[in-house]
């Protein structure tokens, strides 16, 4: 009897064994697909809430960016500093008063455009002088060396200087300096932080122009 009885056992075996491998590989197969499905769409979500496509228009930041070109917009950053190039909601324009006080200036009707791309030239707490003379921009007492602009800048626009820049704003300029609607318009004025959607990180199109852009200054 236990000779039969192995007998058997060992020819069902052999008779189910293709079937368990079938059944194996489809539940390998589902897995990498499931696995593949969810990378996608992790990547998917990291892009869509993560990072956006911004489209250039205008020459105002010429010679860094051209009209036409795309860039790489992060939404997520832990601070703006001194070169950032970033994307600005024209909603509102913040100016000075006589007192260097804040004060906000309805633009609603009259708004340049919605987005802006320019450069933060500077920061939070920085004093910011533009020199008629020698039309250099000195931060803090420091003339800045500017390699990305077009030319030097010609007018000072609105603002009287030397000025401090208040707590949560910037001051920004387009690097075609003298075809720039930036802070020294009245019309675009200092930027509040939560007016910055985000930040340039590269200009991806077109591919032959292709260029990272997040800290190409210090």
């Amino acid at each position: 009897m236990s000779e039969e009885y192995t007998e058997v056992n060992t020819e069902n075996n052999t008779e189910t064994a293709p079937e368990e491998e079938k059944g194996s590989l489809a539940s390998d197969l589902f897995e990498i697909t499931e696995s593949i499905l969810i990378n996608i769409f992790v990547i998917v979500m990291i892009i869509t809430y993560l990072f956006h496509p911004v489209n250039v228009e205008g020459h105002s930041m010429n010679d860094t960016l051209n009209n036409k070109d795309r860039l790489l917009m992060s939404t997520v950053s832990l601070g703006f500093s001194y070169g950032d190039i970033v994307i600005v909601n024209n909603d509102a324009a913040y100016l000075l008063d006589d007192n260097g006080q804040v004060y906000k200036r309805d633009i609603s009707g009259e708004r340049l455009e919605e987005c802006l791309v320019k450069r933060i030239i500077a920061e939070p707490g920085q004093t910011l002088e533009i020199l008629p003379e020698t039309h250099e921009v000195k931060v803090d007492g420091k003339v800045l060396d500017e390699p990305y602009i077009k030319e030097p800048v010609i007018s000072g626009g609105v603002f009287s200087y030397p000025i401090t820049i208040p707590e949560g704003y910037y001051f920004v300029m387009g690097d075609n300096r003298n075809n720039s609607a930036d802070s020294r318009n009245g019309d675009v004025g200092l930027i509040k932080k939560d007016q910055i959607y985000g930040k340039a990180l590269v200009r991806f199109s077109p591919l032959k122009d292709f260029k990272v852009l997040y800290k190409s200054v210090k």
